[in-house]
């Protein structure tokens, strides 16, 4: 397991522990099995916590105690023994619970990357020194360090409360953002620790998951999480994807459908075939995907990080400052006003919450997001999704089911049905696009032996071409013909009969000679019409690149209400879509499942890929639907401006904790209203500011997509 650091990810370590940069404790890269894994440093700071409460308190109330009605504590202690028993309650407090804060301080230095800890090390460290020197040498101070009892004054409780508030406020940020991770564990633990395996001779055994093997059978009873990727080969049953579509309905299942590992079977039972294990599963990938995601950073971030770099240096500088503007101008005692006021400019001013700001909101987003069947690939896709304003879709695979279906094969006369449905589904076997499988599948239903291809070509935008049982044969659209004629005409003709039924029709060729067409369906998905509706009412411009036919595209695109469509173009041509869009000005996203819209997806601002396409697509795809339901999509659109939102919520509050905490902990107010803030106060406030980004942060997991 890999440790990394929420605000600097390219600090990875084999160990938990410090980042070197920002001083904050290194998280799991990923949860183990969808536990809880204890935080060192949080079991740590509780228990720094635990032993410094006590004497913080008593040392607290001592120091107050000039402040409270009736006689004073102090008379209790003669002499110079009230400040050595404050020191005696302060030093445990300070040097031991408040000694990694020091160490990260130190490291900063060492690594010339200031932060938080650097600031706080100097406050409390100035605060203890400052009074560990007033009472082991009180008398080398001058006048100007005295009250008018002529005492010098200590800061062991400022110093102590401080470590004390600052223990809290780690115990409180390191368990929020322990929380931004439920949705890492939560799927994780989709997956049961053992399947059912049927053996050879019928028997059953139930076997560590760990021991399924690709092409075991494998026995789902009702209630069961389904073990791994597969295939129903017997049985019938409801499936409850909701953990990865984020739809509550169930899925009829039967055989030859798929099934996904982690999804929870419903009444029926079922047999599968293992078809991905471990590492390969889609719960696998989902988790792969979005753990790297919440690790990436987003465009925004770049503004947060050129603040923090400067921010320490310059709060360094403005304590510097504040002492010298009251030890130069302010009242007596000057040095004692001095000190106290720069102290707390050092205490208060954090640059946590800043750097926290976006990858909090960023890890919560994602994950999300992935509870709803989106997976964002990286912060900057989720980000640039807030701004598209027009979304380019595929047809096949995207709008449909990408499971066509063989309709008809029309032969010309004088040509064997018979025959060509032997040869087409011979060259079309040598094919991964969905139409060959169509193809191959009608023939497979009829009961026809499918010969073997060779010399298979295929050819990008026309189709594909080959020899089969010694007959030159080709498959593909009317760019094929030749030479005008008869046959091309009558062919052409039934053609776009067909499609402007909504067909996909491919044209057969034998020896170079028209031979007939085939006629394939490809249903809209249900789901396609609502999405496409949602899309356009949020005022998304809406685009169907398509290497389809004009008429085929034209009807299904009257049917969703798609108002622009581009018709018969080739792969390449889609980013040339994209591009032209792209010069007008516009945002772009591109949604397809193919091989041939890779090319499409890596160029458009955002690229989106159905989940149930190709991996070349989610590869080169910044946004994956993981059960292709366009839905997503407006999930996806909704999620974005929400986390966009937040970041920009978060730094607001960063910035004007920042901007208005300096100044007030300098004594700004001081002349008008005679307001000076402890650092006792500084340091509650500086707390404060982490936790409360971060809470702000998990509201997103309340999200509703």
């Amino acid at each position: 397991m890999n440790y990394i650091c929420p605000m600097h990810p390219e600090i990875r370590r084999e160990r938990p522990g410090s980042c070197p940069l920002c001083g904050m404790a290194l998280e799991a890269d990923t949860p183990m099995n969808g536990e809880e894994v204890p935080n060192p440093e949080l079991v740590d700071m509780k228990l720094r916590f635990r032993v410094t409460v006590v004497p913080t308190l008593l040392v607290f109330l001592l120091g107050m105690s000039d402040l409270l009605p009736g006689r004073s504590v102090q008379e209790l202690f003669p002499g110079r023994l009230f400040g050595w028993v404050q020191m005696f309650l302060a030093a445990p407090v300070v040097l031991w619970g408040g000694w990694p804060f020091f160490r990260k301080g130190w490291q900063s230095l060492v690594q010339r990357s200031l932060n938080m800890f650097t600031l706080i090390s100097l406050g409390t460290g100035v605060a203890f020194g400052y009074s560990l020197v007033a009472v082991l040498i009180p008398g080398r101070f001058p006048e100007s360090f005295r009250s008018p009892d002529g005492s010098v004054p200590v800061y062991f409780e400022a110093a102590a409360v401080i470590t004390l508030l600052v223990l809290i406020g780690q115990i409180l940020e390191l368990r929020a953002r322990d929380r931004t991770s439920d949705a890492i564990r939560s799927l994780m633990r989709l997956t049961p620790p053992t399947a059912v395996r049927i053996e050879a001779d019928g028997s059953e055994e139930r076997i560590p998951l760990h021991r399924v093997k690709p092409g075991d059978r494998l026995r789902v009873r009702p209630g069961d999480r389904v073990p791994v990727d597969g295939t129903v080969i017997e049985g019938n049953s409801a499936v409850d994807e909701s953990a990865f579509t984020g739809e509550p309905v169930p899925v009829e299942t039967g055989p030859g459908d798929p099934v996904t590992g982690g999804t929870i079977n419903g009444t029926g039972s079922f047999v599968m075939r293992a078809d991905r294990v471990g590492a390969e599963t889609l719960l696998a990938r989902i988790v792969r995907m979005v753990t790297d995601a919440q690790r990436t950073r987003a465009p925004i971030q770049r503004l947060a990080d050129r603040v923090a770099s400067w921010l320490v240096p310059v709060v360094v500088l403005a304590s510097i400052l504040t002492f010298l503007t009251w030890a130069l101008v302010g009242p007596e005692p000057r040095l004692i006003h001095a000190l106290v006021n720069s102290v707390a400019v050092l205490i208060i001013a954090c640059p946590c919450a800043l750097g926290l700001a976006t990858p909090m909101a960023i890890q919560v987003g994602t994950g999300r997001g992935a509870a709803a069947g989106v997976l964002i690939k990286n912060a900057e896709a989720l980000e640039l999704l807030e701004k598209v304003d027009t979304l380019v879709l595929d047809k096949t695979g995207t709008l449909t089911e990408g499971r066509p279906l063989l309709t008809s094969l029309l032969p010309l006369p004088g040509q064997d049905e018979s025959e060509l449905l032997r040869l087409a589904p011979g060259l079309e076997r040598a094919s991964e696009h969905p139409l060959a499988s169509a193809v191959v599948a009608g023939a497979r239903q009829k009961g026809l032996e499918i010969p073997a291809a060779g010399e298979f070509r295929y050819l990008p935008g026309q189709g594909v071409k080959g020899k089969v049982e010694g007959r030159l044969v080709a498959v593909g659209n009317d760019r094929f013909f030749e030479h005008p004629g008869n046959d091309r005409e009558i062919l052409l003709e039934q053609a776009g009969r067909l499609r402007r039924q909504g067909h996909t029709v491919m044209f057969i060729f034998v020896d170079g000679k028209p031979a007939g067409l085939i006629a394939i369906s490809d249903p809209i998905k249900p789901t396609t019409e609502a999405a496409v509706s949602r899309l356009k009412d949020d005022g998304m411009r809406l685009l169907m690149a398509t290497g389809d036919s004009r008429a085929t595209a034209e009807t299904v695109a009257r049917r969703l209400g798609i108002d622009e469509v581009e018709a018969e173009i080739l792969p390449h041509s889609k980013g040339e879509v994209i591009q032209r869009l792209q010069a007008e000005g516009r945002t772009v996203a591109m949604a397809g499942d193919g091989i041939n819209d890779a090319p499409a997806l890596a160029l458009a601002d955002v690229g989106i890929a159905m989940g149930t396409g190709t991996d070349v697509a989610m590869e080169s795809a910044g946004v994956t639907l993981v059960r292709g339901d366009l839905r997503g999509l407006s999930r996806a659109f909704r999620l974005s401006r929400a986390t966009m939102r937040n970041i920009r919520q978060n730094l607001f509050f960063a910035f004007v904790y920042n901007f208005l905490g300096v100044p007030i902990a300098a004594g700004i107010l001081y002349p008008w209203t005679g307001l000076l803030l402890n650092p006792m106060i500084a340091a509650a406030a500086m707390s404060f500011s982490s936790v409360s980004v971060i809470g702000n942060s998990l509201r997103l997991r309340r999200l509703k997509l």
